[in-house]
């Protein structure tokens, strides 16, 4: 007897239909094809045990098992159910007409209990594009496939149930959404900017960032606050919409990184990876492809706290996501595509010492040592960087004051109401969301200056020896003051404030 069903592989951060053909036919022989790897033959095992333990027996036929399409790569556990109820719906354990319409996926234990698997949610969306009306897959993956509005989704412990939900016999609800995505602009921040004594041109330069979605770097002395800012960005960035909760949850889903008490992501990431990372772990691939630190940052934040120490290959990899907002990954046996619409937040000290151009405290620097620890990050990659902010240290006096600072919810409502704005003008454009994602055709119809402007951009480009991409990105930046300031044109106050940001450039800095 030949029996179909449908299960799912995982692609880059989507999923792509299996199909399991199983026949039984005379003889005592187990053969798999279709590209398995190791784990999807040793799946034999499991689902001899499985059988076993819950009173069940494998068919005693020659079993052929089929995975389509057949020059697909597979990998991993997951196939283990759809396999063990393809066998036993083929050896009329099962009848064939309950597998219509659904999608199985999980992975057995010796004894039969469904473990959870990774990627679900784009399984779940597969399942729905597909047009089938159910899913049936662990139970500790249920929450994740049901955010997944139209499709039912059933989560089994083990084997007996499924086969008995199977067979008709017993009767399950499915799966229904927990709503979480509550009010996130009025939700009080872990870190908040209040705690930071000081420092208010560089909360204002973060606030510039978080509103137009742009790069930020901070470089300063130890002690400064550098890392203490950067962890106060989230409180302040825009909650994340459906969608943007939908693609975040899929990347990290797909990484393994969702635990059975989140169904959703409604909180932007932070992803902060040691300055050991390698390239392949900050970019994502491997001999098993999965998502990078910047994919996990999507719709986020990547910090990169003392950005000299990360190797120069690792920095030079984040060029082309920068500007591109994707990952494009290709070896020899696959091609992926990974988001990477972050912003990017880093850190650093001025020189080795950490004390070039401190108050109080001399530096023992060398002007050629220096150069040679700022030479670490290059001309590019900071060309890439919109906002650039020098910190320096708090007084006592600063330190020791009562009074806190602005908060972090205060904050937020201006970034909202500048995002709101940008919403508006961008409408007709769904690839762009914000104004650091501005091309040049976008830049020279909303980012128009007037003729003093102009003549302030021109002393700037001559004295600070700047490219032609810092000149669009301080358009970009200038556009977003003037959002924050509820202004249509930009004015020359905001193009001064702009190149303020662009004083740590590599012509015009630590010389």
């Amino acid at each position: 007897m030949l029996v179909k069903l449908i299960s799912a592989a995982i692609h880059g951060v989507g999923a792509r239909p299996v199909r399991i053909e199983v026949h039984l036919s005379r003889g005592i022989r187990f053969s798999l094809v279709g590209l398995p790897d190791n784990a999807i033959r040793e799946s034999h095992e499991r689902i001899v045990s499985a059988l076993q333990v819950n009173g069940m027996d494998l068919p005693r036929k020659q079993i052929v098992i089929n995975m389509a399409p057949a020059d697909l790569r597979k990998e991993g556990t997951s196939y283990d159910l759809p396999l063990l109820v393809g066998i036993m719906a083929a050896g009329d354990y099962i009848p064939a007409s309950s597998l219509e319409n659904t999608l199985f996926i999980g992975e057995l234990s010796l004894d039969g209990h469904l473990q959870p698997v990774r990627g679900i949610l784009p399984v779940a969306v597969l399942t729905h594009e597909m047009g089938l009306k159910r899913l049936i897959l662990p139970a500790l993956n249920a929450p994740e496939a049901a955010v997944v509005e139209g499709l039912e989704v059933y989560g089994m412990d083990n084997i007996t149930e499924v086969v008995k939900f199977l067979n008709h016999k017993i009767h399950k609800e499915p799966e229904k959404m927990i709503n979480i995505l509550m009010d996130r602009e009025s939700t009080a921040p872990a870190a908040d900017f209040a705690d930071i004594k000081g420092q208010e041109h560089v909360k204002r330069a973060v606030e510039v960032a978080c509103a137009g979605g742009h790069n930020l770097i901070m470089i300063g002395p130890p002690g400064a606050g550098k890392t203490m800012i950067a962890h106060c960005i989230p409180g302040i960035l825009p909650p994340m919409t459906m969608q943007e909760s939908l693609e975040t949850t899929k990347i990290h889903s797909v990484a393994g990184k969702m635990d059975a008490v989140r169904s959703l992501l409604v909180d932007r990431p932070f992803r902060a990876p040691h300055h050991s990372i390698s390239s392949v772990a900050l970019i994502g691939g491997g001999n098993k492809p999965q998502p990078g630190e910047i994919s996990l940052a999507h719709n986020g934040v990547l910090f990169l706290d003392e950005l000299p120490e990360f190797q120069r290959s690792v920095l030079e990899v984040l060029r082309q996501p920068l500007e591109d907002q994707k990952i494009r990954i290709a070896r020899a046996n696959y091609a992926v595509d990974y988001p990477a619409g972050i912003m990017l937040v880093a850190s650093m000290n001025p020189c080795p010492c950490g004390y070039y151009n401190h108050p109080d405290k001399p530096c023992v620097c060398t002007p050629m040592q220096i150069q040679k620890y700022l030479s670490r990050v290059s001309g590019p990659l900071m060309d890439r960087i919109d906002l650039q902010i020098e910190i320096t240290p708090v007084s006592y006096d600063k330190l020791s004051e009562k009074r806190q600072g602005e908060s972090s919810l205060s904050i937020r409502k201006r970034v909202i109401e500048s995002r709101k704005i940008q919403e508006e003008r961008f409408q007709n454009k769904p690839e762009i969301f914000c104004n650091a994602r501005m091309t040049t055709k976008e830049i020279r119809m909303f980012a128009q200056i007037d003729a003093e402007s102009q003549n302030l951009m021109k002393m700037a480009m001559q004295r600070l020896n700047l490219s032609a991409r810092a000149y669009d990105r301080i358009l970009k930046v200038a556009r977003t003051i003037a959002d924050l300031d509820h202004s249509e044109n930009i004015q020359v106050q905001h193009i001064a404030e702009s190149i303020q940001y662009r004083t740590l450039d590599r012509e015009s800095w630590g010389q």
